[in-house]
C-alpha cells in the first residue's frame, strides 16, 4: 500500500499537523507492504528525507512561515507521478482540488483530514455569512472525497450537521517514548531562577487569536508570585511580567517534552480546538492539564486528568489552576499518562488509520470487479 499525503500546513513554526504527518512518516517507515510519500511546501523542490518531497516553484511566503503554492497543475502532475494508492489531504484549500485531480489521473483513493475548522474559523473572523459559505465550500469539496477523518467528535458531528457524509473519527496522537515523565529536568527551575515551591504552568503553540494567550497572561497576573508560565512559540524575549517566561518555538521533539515534563501543569485557552494535541502530549508527560470548556478540550480532559473552566474567564481559569494544585496532582498525572498509552499513542492510532485505508482499497476493488463484470456482460450477448 502506497499513502501519500499533501498539506499546505507544513512549515517552520507549525503544529500540530506537522507533527501528526512527520509521526506518520517515521510510523509507516517501519511497516511491512506500506510505503508513504509526503509532499509539502518548500524553498526548493526536491527529496529533503527519503520519501518527503518538496515543491518550491511559485509559492507565496505567508505568516509563519507558510507557503501558498500558485501552480497546482504541477503539484496534480507531481502526486500523481508518485503512484500512490490512497491520497491524504491535509487541508482544503486549492491543493485539495489539485489532489482530487491526481487521484483520478492514478487510480487512487482519497481522504481529507479536517484539521481545522474552516467554517467556524471564517465566521469569527468575517462574519456569519462568509461562515455559512465557507461551509457550503467544504460539502462541495469533501462531497468528493471518499473518506473525511476529522480528529474528534465535535469536528466530526459538525461536518455531519453541515451535510457532510462518509464521517469518520480519527484522534491524533503521541510519541509516549519522547513525551514521557522521565523527561522531567529539576534543573530547568534553577535556569529560570524559580523557587522550588512556585507552581510552574506551561503552554506551547503557535501564538495565534484562536489561542487566547492574553487570557494566560491576566490569568497569571491575577494568580501572582506563587505561579509561574512558561510560554513556549513566541518570539525570543525577556519575561513579559515577573511570572511569565515567553521561549521561541522548539521544534525538536526531546527539548519540548522536557521543558512540557519539567513544569507541574499544562494550561491551555483556547477554544478553537479541533483535537487539542499538546495536551495530549502533556498528559503523556504525566502532567495534569488545565483547559476551557470550548472546541475539543472537553474529550480530553475531566477531573481525573485535570480541570476545566469557563471560556474567556481569568477568574475562573485561575480557580481551576488553584482546584488542580490543591489536589493529588501526582495522580492525576499518572491517570493521565494511562490514558495517552490507551488511547493516543501513535501506534494505535496509525494502525486504526491502516485499517481503514485497507477497506478503502478493498472497495475499490470491489468497484474495479463490478465494472469489469457489467462490461463483459455488454459485450459479451448471452446464448439464446
Amino acid at each position: 500500500m502506497h499513502i501519500a499525503d499533501i498539506s499546505l500546513f507544513f512549515a517552520p513554526h507549525s503544529g500540530g499537523v506537522k507533527r501528526y504527518l512527520l509521526a506518520k512518516h517515521g510510523h509507516l517507515a517501519g511497516r511491512t507492504g506500506v510505503r508513504h510519500s509526503l509532499l509539502v511546501p518548500g524553498a526548493t523542490s526536491a527529496e529533503i528525507e527519503p520519501g518527503i518531497f518538496t515543491r518550491g516553484d511559485w509559492n507565496i511566503a505567508c505568516a509563519g512561515g507558510y507557503r501558498v503554492p500558485l501552480r497546482p497543475a504541477r503539484w496534480r502532475r507531481a502526486l500523481a507521478a508518485l503512484r500512490p494508492d490512497v491520497i491524504e489531504v491535509g487541508d482544503p484549500y486549492h491543493l485539495a482540488w489539485a489532489a482530487l485531480a491526481a487521484a483520478k489521473d492514478c487510480g487512487a483513493m482519497t481522504v481529507a483530514f479536517a484539521h481545522s475548522d474552516l467554517p467556524r474559523m471564517i465566521a469569527s473572523r468575517f462574519g456569519r455569512l462568509a461562515g455559512r459559505a465557507a461551509d457550503a465550500y467544504l460539502r462541495r469539496l469533501y462531497s468528493r472525497f471518499d473518506l473525511i477523518q476529522a480528529p474528534s467528535r465535535l469536528i466530526a458531528q459538525r461536518l455531519r450537521d453541515s451535510g457532510i457524509a462518509r464521517i469518520v473519527v480519527q484522534p491524533l496522537g503521541v510519541d509516549t517514548h519522547v513525551f514521557h515523565p522521565a523527561r522531567r529536568d529539576a534543573k530547568l527551575r534553577e535556569e529560570l531562577g524559580l523557587a522550588a515551591d512556585v507552581r510552574l504552568s506551561i503552554f506551547a503553540g503557535r501564538m495565534a487569536r484562536e489561542k487566547d494567550v492574553p487570557l494566560l497572561l491576566r490569568t497569571f497576573a491575577r494568580l501572582g508570585r506563587g505561579h509561574h508560565l512558561i510560554l513556549v512559540g513566541g518570539e525570543r524575549r525577556e519575561a513579559l511580567s515577573t511570572n511569565v517566561t515567553m521561549l521561541p518555538y522548539e521544534q525538536d521533539p526531546l527539548r519540548l517534552a522536557r521543558l512540557i515534563a519539567s513544569a507541574d501543569t499544562l494550561v491551555h485557552a483556547g477554544t478553537q480546538e479541533t483535537f487539542g494535541l499538546i495536551a495530549v502530549e502533556a498528559m503523556a508527560c504525566g502532567l495534569p492539564v488545565v483547559g476551557v470548556r470550548a472546541g475539543a478540550l472537553p474529550e480530553l480532559i475531566d477531573n481525573s486528568v485535570g480541570a476545566l473552566a469557563e471560556a474567556g474567564d481569568a477568574r475562573a481559569l485561575g480557580a481551576a489552576i488553584e482546584k488542580v494544585h490543591a489536589s493529588d496532582t501526582a495522580a492525576m498525572g499518572r491517570r493521565a499518562r494511562l490514558r495517552v498509552e490507551r488511547r493516543y499513542s501513535w501506534s494505535s492510532v496509525f494502525d486504526l488509520q491502516l485499517d481503514r485505508y485497507a477497506r478503502l482499497l478493498r472497495t475499490r476493488s470491489h468497484a474495479f470487479v463490478a465494472a469489469a463484470q457489467a462490461a463483459d456482460s455488454v459485450e459479451t450477448p448471452s446464448r439464446p
